[in-house]
């Protein structure tokens, strides 16, 4: 049976993948595994949760069958109501809850749904734990009675702590900064418009009236051009915007041009590193980074240490040894010090903070990278076990020859699909796209299932 926990949760669609009865269950499972409810037992204090989630509006059936499987196991429960997703986790760490739970689909459009696990100090579940979780799925438990079962209370308050954590961190007030922030109708709808006027920024908010429906259509760090037509119109100093669960953040510079996530990082290692505030003078990475990422920061005196791609591996990364700056180009930059998650609202302030504390506009300070053109090409209906044949493996060796230092060529199986990705960067789009081209071809036919 295929593995139910993804990259980043359980997810589906909302009533047909992910039903209540599955939340409810997970829910129960997760109580037993991460809340530990025996072991409490004999100390006379119930395990104690947090749960969070976006606008969806499959959130509100899903946040009441995660509640009751979790009070029923003998869990109390704090519902948080609509928050980020790094809310929910910096919560459940400074409540000091056992557990959280975030309902979110991300930057999925509102028909899907997903249902997220954070451990005690509001970190990401491990595979092991998930699959722990999985495993002990529709086990015949004994449920406690009368004064055994958890209480359910709301805690939709605590959202202000969240927004005075994150304004803590800051060093730079942003008095004078014209910003559009776009909130993708999500979790992130009221928390970021009001951290940033309270940081000193002008704030214009777009994406910002979530109807349960709406999350992520046409706004939103996948949607950016809404975001770039208005900051260009209004002439704004800059844009940001978020996903529908706030983990991510892209901007967009006074003329429009947007700076991905492997630029923001560049612009906050670059500063941090001036500061002395980045730790090993070191940036954790995916192989999926620009190689302009790793040449700018070769330039800087920054090392780069790269992981496989997802965030949570980032994070693993950077906990083992000690770093405290990562991220993925999509948006996800998780701040160490700070958070335990990838955080959108985090990561915009920081980067606000270093162009007001600086006087430099964004758009030169994205400058200190040059993204080489990248080309990605989905071969499917392949075997993607096939990978690692001979061929490939022969091609790749003559693509990366010929690309020398200012190229790059990474091909990875799909981890759902059959389906084998190709990607080629080089110094002139050209060059990366016959590359690609030619990789591709070597592929459908080493690879055919």
């Amino acid at each position: 049976m295929a593995r139910l926990f993804g990259t980043d949760g359980v997810r589906g669609v909302a009533g047909r993948d992910l039903t209540a009865e599955l939340a409810m269950d997970l829910s129960v499972a997760a109580a037993h595994v991460l809340g530990d409810a025996g072991a409490f037992a004999a100390t006379g204090r119930r395990p104690v949760a947090v749960v969070g989630r976006d606008p969806r509006a499959s959130g509100e059936f899903l946040e009441a069958a995660v509640v009751a499987g979790l009070a029923a196991s003998g869990v109390d429960v704090l519902r948080l109501g609509v928050l980020p997703t790094p809310a929910v986790a910096h919560l459940t760490a400074a409540l000091g809850a056992d557990l959280g739970v975030m309902l979110s689909a991300s930057h999925n459009a509102a028909p899907d749904n997903g249902i997220k696990f954070l451990a005690r100090g509001g970190f990401k579940l491990s595979d092991a734990v998930e699959d722990e979780i999985e495993r002990r799925l529709g086990e015949s438990w004994s449920f406690p009675v009368g004064s055994g079962v958890g209480r359910v209370r709301d805690a939709y308050g605590e959202a202000d702590r969240y927004i005075s954590h994150v304004l803590t961190t800051m060093t730079a007030a942003l008095d004078g900064l014209h910003v559009v922030v776009d909130c993708a109708h999500g979790a992130a709808h009221m928390v970021a418009p009001e951290a940033l006027v309270r940081a000193g920024a002008r704030v214009e908010a777009i994406g910002a009236r979530p109807d349960g429906l709406n999350i992520n259509a046409g706004h939103g760090s996948t949607h950016l051009d809404k975001l770039q037509q208005i900051v260009v119109s209004r002439g704004a100093d800059l844009g940001v915007a978020y996903d529908g669960d706030a983990d991510r953040c892209l901007a967009v510079d006074h003329t429009g041009t947007v700076v991905d996530g492997d630029q923001i990082m560049a612009v906050l290692a670059a500063a941090m590193h001036g500061d002395g505030l980045l730790s090993k003078d070191t940036v954790v990475a995916t192989v999926m980074s620009n190689l302009g990422f790793k040449l700018a920061m070769r330039e800087t005196g920054i090392t780069v240490i790269e992981t496989a791609v997802g965030d949570r591996y980032v994070l693993e990364r950077m906990k083992s040894d000690g770093f405290n700056l990562g991220g993925e180009q999509s948006g996800h930059v998780i701040m160490l010090d700070h958070a335990t998650t990838g955080d959108g609202l985090l990561t915009s302030l920081h980067l606000l903070g270093v162009v007001a504390k600086s006087g430099v506009p964004l758009k030169e300070l994205a400058s200190v990278m040059t993204p080489l053109p990248q080309i990605l090409i989905n071969v499917k209906d392949v075997d993607k076990g096939k990978a690692s044949v001979p061929e490939l493996i022969a091609a790749v060796a003559e693509a990366e020859a010929e690309l020398g230092e200012t190229g790059r060529v990474l091909i990875r199986p799909s981890g759902t699909e059959p389906m084998i990705r190709v990607m080629v960067e080089a110094a002139s789009e050209e060059h990366a796209n016959q590359v690609a081209g030619r990789l591709a071809d070597v592929v459908r036919t080493a690879c055919a299932s």
